[in-house]
């Protein structure tokens, strides 16, 4: 990526004997939210402390804004960071922990006063500038810590699991406005979490972590629908996995539980009598025929769960079972336990894992 603005090159990082990140690359274009997404122990919060300068690589480079850091303390690298834990300073008002780095830097404290007060209508906290972070909710506290990383203008965010301290309603409505900060100011950000959620709604890009790894790197819409490997596919959304087997390999049909599926094209060279793990998306199966999907199979109803707008339905094939939503209707009951059902689906929506 030739105008990429965060250069991530190579880099490996060992602790003794342990290799927590591998031969990692990645490229960030100016402006670009990235987001690390990964189970815990996969490297991702590793990658982001060598990117801020806490920790450095074993190997291999970094660079931000065309400017080599990797041997660069982090008060050198004009970055801005919010973790999970808040961070503030207890004895500081609001107002004073925002300035806290523009007074590190030396800015005339009228600039600094103005910036504060710019920062306090950015988070939406323009009243409570003299309160102190104990007087303040989590998420407020939260709004401040991004507020006090961004006042100096830093030239990359960098922001460590920031909402996983949250109660839910709290993170999504921060996590929204984030983003929309984030898109304001145009400030190029990476955004370490292990929600899946988080990453799919507010990424221009997610990197999918596993075992010092990147997976895959793609936008929200190619992890979710194209994933590569087999972790991605299952880590990232629900899945349901079939086991088939490879009937004729020519005409592309698999076996599946007692009746068939054809997938021409998407066997990648496998033979008669091979097993194939096949995996759906629920939002990609219909109980009962359905226009557009033309792959079917029947079964029987195993579980129904009640969900409010939606009823999640599981459907027994024989050996093998899946999971689909549908949605509630009060004019139609949902299907009872032990009724006969047909599923159907689009092979174009069915992946074969690897």
């Amino acid at each position: 990526m030739a105008d990429s603005f965060l250069s991530i090159q190579h880099v490996k990082k060992t602790f003794g004997d342990n290799t927590v990140v591998q031969d990692f690359n990645l490229d960030v274009g100016a402006g670009e939210f990235i987001s690390f997404l990964g189970p815990s122990g996969c490297g991702k919060t590793t990658v982001l402390r060598m990117v801020a300068g806490f920790e450095e690589p074993t190997s291999g480079s970094i660079g931000i804004a065309g400017k080599d850091v990797t041997r660069l303390k982090p008060n050198q690298r004009n970055i801005g960071m919010v973790f999970q834990a808040y961070a503030l300073f207890p004895n500081l008002t609001v107002a004073q922990n925002i300035a806290f780095g523009l007074k590190v830097a030396g800015v005339p404290r009228a600039d600094s006063d103005r910036r504060v007060a710019e920062m306090l209508e950015l988070i939406k906290l323009p009243q409570f500038g003299d309160r102190y972070p104990y007087q303040l909710s989590g998420g407020q506290q939260q709004r401040v810590a991004l507020a006090r990383a961004i006042a100096p203008k830093p030239k990359l965010l960098l922001l460590d699991e920031p909402l996983s301290a949250l109660d839910a309603k709290v993170r999504v409505s921060l996590r929204d406005e984030i983003r929309a900060i984030q898109k304001e100011l145009g400030i190029t950000t990476v955004f370490v979490t292990h929600d899946q959620e988080e990453a799919l709604s507010i990424s221009d890009r997610i990197v999918v972590m596993y075992g010092g790894k990147a997976e895959q790197v793609g936008t929200p819409f190619e992890i979710y629908n194209r994933p590569s490997t087999k972790f991605v596919a299952n880590f990232v959304g629900t899945l349901n996995v079939l086991e088939g087997t490879v009937t004729d390999a020519a005409t592309g049909t698999v076996k599946v539980g007692a009746g068939e599926v054809t997938l021409k094209g998407k066997l990648n060279g496998s033979k008669a009598g091979d097993t194939l793990s096949l995996a759906l998306r629920p939002e990609a199966i219909s109980l009962g025929r359905q226009a557009g999907r033309d792959a079917t199979l029947g079964g029987e109803i195993s579980e129904v769960s009640f969900l409010g707008s939606v009823i999640r339905v599981r459907v027994g094939l024989g050996k093998e079972a899946v999971s689909l939503d549908t949605f509630n209707s009060p004019a139609s009951p949902p299907p009872t336990v032990g009724e006969k059902a047909e599923i159907s689906f689009s092979p174009e929506d069915v992946l074969v894992l690897h």
